[in-house]
């Protein structure tokens, strides 16, 4: 006969999470984190580009002045700060920083709930409504927008992401070798590493800014702009791969071991991270709009330099929109394929 069993034991849900989850997830969590604040530090040269005093503020004046002398030593500098992160964004610091930080934040900045409310009350309604033209107003106003807008700049991001997606991959596919174990030894590695370290921390804005100096306003400068960014990206971690895989002893050399051992090996996890990254290529295209390439993003920094918010907001939901779209997409399609973005050796 079986003896009375045991009662288990009831754990209050915040000890569980403070003992049991968060020590296991600390690391990954610790990693994630320091990654995205090198994300955070290329965003913030990024939005200098729009008025804040950040490095890419002082990069974009320096351009237009012509004081290249300059744009190089502020370029040093952000690389220097994303290569010394490890050194820098340590435990024990961060109460120093957050201090530093709120005795240099601008605390005399007004903030008008005035103008919040306008914003949110008036200056987002459709013109047509506002201006009292009624609903055939409002249907005449949304067909101007989308006929010469939102169509054309949603057909221009779509195709200037897939082209950027097909040359992340190529790019990605030629980059991982140089630094693989399997292919070349340490000096071509270890240049071939500080190369895609500089490519990847080099946000891709700056990178089509650069472009965009040098060749002309077009669609060229953006499509190679994400496509070296993204692709020492997914080099990197697909080269880091290559370091789990045991080859024969008999195993072809050069050309050969690269197409007929290494790439079939890997081509199931570069396409998973290739399919990852589609929606962040997506964002970055609407984003390089801004440079003047006609994605959405031209159309939604339009409107805001014309004052005209309403079309802003509907631009930037559309934009929200197609985003989701080619998430879910890329998801099934990673699910009906069976990739994964885990890099774990099989």
């Amino acid at each position: 006969m079986a003896g009375p069993s045991t009662p288990r034991l009831q754990v209050p849900g915040l000890s569980t999470l403070l003992f049991v989850r968060l020590p296991d997830v600390w690391a990954h969590f610790r990693t994630y984190a320091l990654y995205r604040l090198e994300c955070g530090l290329r965003s913030s040269a990024v939005l200098g580009f729009v008025g804040l005093p950040t490095l890419g503020f002082h990069l974009e004046t320096a351009f237009r002045q012509g004081q290249y002398s300059e744009v190089s030593a502020l370029l040093i500098l952000f690389y220097v700060i994303i290569a010394s992160q490890r050194l820098w964004a340590r435990r024990l610091l961060f109460p120093v920083y957050l201090i530093g930080a709120a005795l240099v934040l601008p605390w005399s900045a007004h903030i008008s709930g005035a103008n919040i409310i306008r914003f949110l009350t008036v200056d987002i309604v459709p013109f047509p409504l506002r201006d009292g033209a009624g609903v055939s107003g409002l249907i005449d106003w949304l067909w101007m927008l989308t006929s010469t807008q939102a169509v054309p700049g949603t057909i221009a991001t779509i195709q200037l992401t897939m082209i950027a997606l097909f040359a992340t991959g190529l790019l990605a596919a030629l980059m991982f070798p140089f630094i693989s174990p399997q292919m070349f030894g340490r000096p071509v590695r270890g240049m071939s590493h500080l190369a895609l370290v500089v490519i990847r921390s080099t946000p891709e804005y700056i990178l089509a800014f650069v472009f965009l100096q040098l060749w002309g306003p077009s669609m060229l400068p953006a499509i190679v702009a994400l496509a070296l960014h993204n692709g020492s990206i997914i080099g990197h971690l697909i080269g880091r791969h290559t370091e789990t895989l045991t080859l024969r002893a008999d195993a072809s050399t050069g050309l050969n071991r690269y197409a007929y051992e290494l790439l079939p090996r890997v081509y199931r996890s570069l396409l998973a991270l290739l399919f990852y990254r589609w929606e962040v290529i997506m964002r970055e295209t609407a984003i390089l709009g801004i440079l003047g390439i006609a994605t959405l993003g031209f159309y939604v920094d339009s409107a805001f330099a014309e004052l005209r918010f309403d079309r802003a907001v509907l631009l930037i939901a559309l934009t929200a929109v197609l985003n989701i779209v080619i998430d879910v997409t890329s998801r099934r399609v990673r699910a009906y394929l069976r990739l994964r973005t885990t890099l774990e050796g099989r």
